[in-house]
C-alpha cells in the first residue's frame, strides 16, 4: 500500500506538470510531489515495517538482519502497488493525455516525440546521457538515499524518531532537486519497472524498454548497488551497533573456507562500545 499512495503523488505531479505544459507546476513541484509521496507512502505502510523500495528493503537484509525470506514477497507487492497505482494515474488523466499527445490513440515515449506523455510513469534519461552515466547518477543517488535513511533511523546519531518520515521527505526533495535531472532519480525499482509495465500494456509500445539505448534495466539493478554501497558507508563510519560490518573482517569471514563459523555465538553489543570509548 505505501508503494501505490507513493506513486499516486508521484507519478500524480508529474502528470499535472507536463501536461498543463507547465502552468500547473514545474520542476520543483515534481519534488515535492514525490517527496510527499515517500512521506505518506511511510506512513500509510508503517504497520509492515513501511518499506516501499526493493532496494532499501535488500539493504536491510544485508545490514539489518531483515528476513531474506521475506524480501520476494515484499519486492513483489511494491512493484503491484506501483503497477496498480500508475494504472489509476492514467485512468485520471487519460482526457488529457489525449489532448497532449494528439488523439486517443497516439501513446509515444520521450526521445521519440515532442509530445510524449510516457515519462509520467517511468523514468527516462536525458539524450546527452551515456550507459555508464546512466548508471552512477543512479547509484550515487541510492547511494545517499540508503546512507540518509540509515542517519535518520541510528538512534545513537541524532536520529529522527517519530519524524523519520518527515525526514524521508526532505531527502526525496533533496535527491530529486540536486540529482533529478540526468535520469529522473527513479532509485527504485518498484517505482520504475511497475508503471513502465503498465505504460506498455496501456500502449504506449516496445519503446518504453528501447528508449535510452535500453536504459529501463538501469533503475532496475543500480539502486540495488547503490543502497548497498550507501548502508555499507553508514556502517562503517558511523553505526556502532549490530551489523555485519562491525563484525571481525567486516564480516567477510562469513565467505572464507575454514571460517564460516569461526565466530557462530558472537553477539555485538553497544555496550561495549561505549565502555572501551569511555576507557579512553
Amino acid at each position: 500500500m505505501g508503494t501505490f499512495i507513493l506513486i499516486m503523488f508521484g507519478d500524480g505531479v508529474v502528470a499535472q506538470v507536463v501536461l498543463s505544459g507547465g502552468k500547473n507546476g514545474a520542476y520543483q513541484s515534481i519534488s515535492w510531489g514525490w517527496g510527499i509521496g515517500v512521506m505518506l507512502g511511510v506512513y500509510a505502510s508503517g504497520i509492515s515495517g513501511a518499506h516501499i523500495n526493493p532496494a532499501v528493503t535488500f539493504a536491510n537484509c544485508l545490514f539489518r538482519k531483515f528476513p531474506w525470506r521475506k524480501f520476494p514477497i515484499y519486492a513483489s507487492a511494491q512493484v503491484l502497488g506501483a503497477f496498480c497505482a500508475s494504472g489509476v494515474v492514467y485512468a485520471n488523466y487519460k482526457s488529457a493525455i489525449d489532448v497532449y499527445e494528439g488523439g486517443p490513440n497516439i501513446r509515444t515515449v520521450p526521445g521519440f516525440s515532442e509530445t510524449a506523455s510516457a515519462g509520467i510513469f517511468c523514468t527516462y534519461p536525458a539524450a546527452f546521457m551515456t550507459k555508464t552515466g546512466q548508471f552512477f547518477s543512479e547509484f550515487i543517488a541510492s547511494t545517499l538515499l540508503m546512507f540518509c535513511i540509515y542517519a535518520l533511523k541510528d538512534d545513537n546519531n541524532i536520529g529522527a524518531g517519530a519524524l523519520t518520515p518527515l525526514g524521508l521527505f526532505f531527502i526525496i526533495f533533496g535527491i530529486g532537486a540536486c540529482f533529478g535531472w540526468e535520469t529522473g532519480y527513479a532509485i527504485n525499482l518498484a517505482r520504475d519497472f511497475g508503471p513502465r509495465l503498465m505504460s506498455y500494456f496501456l500502449g504506449y509500445g516496445h519503446e518504453v524498454w528501447s528508449a535510452g539505448n535500453y536504459y529501463f534495466w538501469v533503475p532496475m539493478i543500480s539502486p540495488f548497488f547503490g543502497c548497498a554501497f550507501g548502508g555499507f558507508l553508514y556502517d562503517l563510519l558511523l553505526f556502532t551497533g549490530e551489523s555485519p560490518i562491525n563484525t571481525p573482517y567486516l564480516g567477510l569471514y562469513r565467505f572464507v573456507p575454514g571460517m564460516t563459523h569461526a565466530y557462530d555465538g558472537m553477539t555485538w553489543r553497544e555496550e561495549d562500545t561505549k565502555e572501551e570509548d569511555s576507557a579512553v
